[in-house]
């Protein structure tokens, strides 16, 4: 003996597959759901972004506060671009306190700001190095 399910439930039942399919498709593409790796990544950017600004300083400081600061300014200007980032990595300017790995952005834009410096021949000291961040407006919600 068959048991027979009421003719309702098989239209139910691809009614409700197509509803899902569709509020997946407009959750992923309107409504902003990411998954979770996704997510991380953005939380990460987000903190790079807050983060960083506030390391360069320290990263200049650290640089310009070690005894040889001239030479290794002018060996960082000798340097080519590209590398500049990764000569402030290895020298562990740009390894955050508390920290045991370098941080590139930090690196890179130490690098950037060291390179904008004089070395001395100018008239221009070696420690007058400043960061100067950029003011970003602010928005109130409301």
């Amino acid at each position: 003996m068959r048991v027979r399910a009421p003719t309702w439930v098989k239209p139910a039942f691809w009614g409700a597959v197509v509803g899902i399919a569709v509020i997946w498709i407009l959750g992923f593409t309107w409504w902003g759901w990411v998954v979770g790796s996704t997510a991380e990544r953005m939380a990460r950017e987000r903190a790079d972004a807050a983060v960083v600004p506030l390391l360069i300083p320290i990263c200049v400081e650290r640089f310009m506060q070690q005894p040889d600061a001239k030479t290794k300014l002018t060996e960082l200007q000798k340097t080519s671009a590209w590398q500049q980032s990764e000569f402030v990595e290895k020298g562990g300017w740009a390894t955050a306190p508390g920290s045991n790995t370098p941080n590139s952005a930090v690196a890179r834009a130490c690098a950037e700001q060291l390179t904008k410096a004089k070395t001395g021949s100018s008239g221009k000291r070696v420690g007058e190095v400043r960061y100067r961040p950029q003011t970003q407006a602010l928005r109130v919600p409301g």
